[in-house]
């Protein structure tokens, strides 16, 4: 599987992390359909330099993470498109829960293992960011890498660790609140897009 750093691209400004609640494996297919097709039919916005998107190992959900040039440029793409894609997405799939999107900047990775490739991602959402930093160079069995992203107002910070597999991630955090893990699935960058080659299928 690929490594974060390798999804990063160098002239993102902004990057755009947000979880779709879908419920059940089937709804998860079906959106994750649904946003691939989106990303087919339409013209890539120049300002989108890159968007990969992440099933949860569950089933029960999709993370995107989005880098643009600017959170000015998402704004203005947003508020011309994104009523009409996210509806016809809504209209195959009803009822997708959207906490809400975070505007974060990539702050800091701590690289422990390049050689291996990860088998999972967890992603960690906390506002207790100086000891979030403060743990980000701990090893641990298993985990590969840490980056740190901040929202824009430096409040908030959300953690994508790098693991070799679910089971290394529960054996260090089984008891860590709000901690969800995903694969990668599907990635677009400069208007191409491809499924993760070494992914599995999704959860059935």
């Amino acid at each position: 599987m690929t490594h974060l750093l390798d999804l990063i691209h160098p002239d993102a400004g902004t990057v755009l992390i947000s979880e779709w609640r879908t419920g059940t494996p089937e709804r998860t297919r079906a959106a994750a359909d649904a946003v691939i097709q989106e990303w087919a039919a339409a013209e890539a916005p120049p300002a989108r330099l890159a968007q990969h998107l992440f099933v949860a190992t569950d089933g029960t959900g999709l993370l995107h993470y989005a880098q643009w040039t600017s959170d000015e440029d998402h704004l203005a793409w947003a508020r011309a498109y994104r009523t009409a894609v996210i509806s016809r997405v809504d209209t195959l799939v009803p009822g997708i829960e959207r906490p809400g999107l975070n505007r974060t900047r990539l702050h800091r990775s701590v690289v422990h293992d390049a050689e291996h490739s990860p088998g999972v991602f967890a992603i960690t959402m906390t506002e207790d960011v100086e000891q979030t930093l403060e743990n980000a160079s701990t090893p641990a069995t298993g985990l590969l890498a840490t980056h740190l992203h901040l929202t824009a107002d430096g409040g908030r910070a959300i953690v994508v660790s790098e693991w070799t597999d679910a089971a290394a991630h529960e054996g260090a955090a089984a008891d860590a609140p709000g901690v969800r893990r995903y694969t990668l699935h599907h990635s677009l960058t400069g208007g191409r897009a491809s499924s993760s080659p070494t992914h599995p299928p999704l959860p059935q």
